[in-house]
């Protein structure tokens, strides 16, 4: 386990270049598991979570080349079992996706509870739900199992939530599946809009892409195919707010203008000089002013990916803002640490937070970071404050942030890696 040390008070300045978006490369590696031909795909984020996913598929027989790179060959002709590793399930929410590819492939899954984030308040149930309306069956025994030993045969559906991996999920059984699926209330996040075009590449028919009523024309032979990811608008995000709070200037390469749009608008409102300029997205020294209320949602909304970091934004912010993300419960907890750094909040309820500033906060807590999101959160409030920050354990964000330390380090941060 380790630690980022962080002496805070610094200006972040430079140019950083955010890599694919990881929630499309999860879904994309799960793709590639519903063929026996090669898959290429490229701009894959080198985090923690696209390796777990990759030896997923490695335990499962795939044959994956370039792991730890930018660049991974997917090549599986025979999938060798249908249980994934327990412990690399343990470790990520997105091995759910194995569920519908190891059904086409093996005709069975069994998966164990996913890790993750805030594993034991995220339910699967939209999944087993989609896979149920397919024609698979829920087997007795431990973990999640199902089966399909005469394949999936498509179907009409509605998704109780328009969860993200749900819709994912959805997708992947009904690409092999007999006939025709149609997915109603799907989500429409870029990431999903990705893996119906990756599908598409790979012979499934699918339209009404970036809607929220998905049509999938089955086929029984999937072919392989190539993808460049889409640039991870979340991290463009993350960059553009840890800028906007340390009073930095900050030029962010790789994210698409239509996907940081919806950060973009927050900024802008709290009165952050940023905007997309040749490609660029690039942030400037301002004095943040608080709005009313900042709340989360379904695409195109603020996402709630970046709740816990624009709250650390509205510590230095002059006024008073209202943070409400209706999405998930625990998101918002972890930043109570921040109180003890000088910072004026106030949890309402699981989903609430008021924030009051400008207030200076101060480093000399050791602060745990509980989830991906709000680890990076706490980076940020480290990088702001005056004195010494410890945060804790830094795999948690590196799950996420490529190169975390480095670049940070780049950008002129005075940040330490210490076991």
């Amino acid at each position: 386990m380790s630690t980022l040390l962080i002496e805070g008070g610094h200006r972040l300045e430079g140019r950083v270049a955010v890599e694919g978006n990881k929630n499309a490369a999860l879904p994309l590696l799960a793709a590639c598991l519903l063929t026996e031909d090669e898959c290429v795909l490229t701009n894959v984020p080198r985090i923690g979570d696209v390796e777990v996913m990759a030896r997923l598929l490695l335990d499962l027989g795939a044959e994956v080349e370039g792991i730890g790179g930018t660049t991974l060959r997917i090549r599986t002709p025979r999938v060798t079992g249908h249980v994934p590793d327990r412990a690399l399930v343990g470790r990520l929410r997105g091995s759910v996706l194995l569920l519908g590819p190891l059904l086409a492939r093996a005709g069975k899954a069994r998966l164990a509870p996913p890790g993750g984030d805030f594993p034991a308040r995220r339910s699967i149930s939209t999944h087993l739900d989609a896979l149920f309306a397919l024609g698979a069956r829920e087997v007795a025994g431990p973990d999640h199992a199902v089966e399909a030993p005469a394949g999936l045969t498509g179907a009409s559906m509605y998704l109780f939530e328009a969860s993200v991996t749900g819709t994912e999920t959805a997708l992947l059984a009904a690409a092999s599946a007999r006939g025709v699926t149609e997915i109603r209330h799907a989500a429409t996040e870029p990431h999903v809009v990705e893996l119906c075009q990756f599908l598409t590449k790979m012979g499934a028919g699918v339209t009404g892409i970036g809607s929220s009523t998905l049509r999938v024309e089955g086929t029984s032979r999937l072919r392989g195919a190539q993808h460049h990811i889409n640039g991870d608008y979340i991290e463009a995000g993350s960059w553009a707010v840890v800028g906007a709070i340390t009073g930095g200037e900050i030029a962010i390469e790789g994210a698409r203008e239509e996907d940081i749009e919806v950060v973009a608008a927050v900024l802008t409102r709290m009165r952050v000089d940023c905007g997309m300029r040749d490609g660029v997205f690039e942030v400037k020294p301002s004095k943040p002013k608080a709005i009313k209320r900042i709340t989360t949602g379904l695409w195109p909304a603020f996402p709630s990916d970046l709740v816990s970091l624009v709250t650390v934004l509205a510590t230095q912010a002059e006024g008073r803002t209202l943070v409400h993300d209706w999405m998930y419960e625990l998101r918002l907890f972890a930043l109570e640490q921040m109180s003890g750094m000088g910072a004026d909040m106030f949890l309402a309820d699981a989903h609430r937070i008021i924030v009051t500033g400008r207030t200076p906060l101060r480093g000399g807590r050791l602060l745990d970071s509980r989830d991906l999101r709000s680890g990076m959160s706490l980076i940020a409030a480290g990088l702001a404050a005056d004195g010494q920050t410890r945060v804790t354990p830094l795999e948690t964000v590196e799950r996420g942030y490529s190169q975390l330390v480095d670049r940070l380090q780049a950008l002129g941060a005075k940040v330490a890696k210490v076991d």
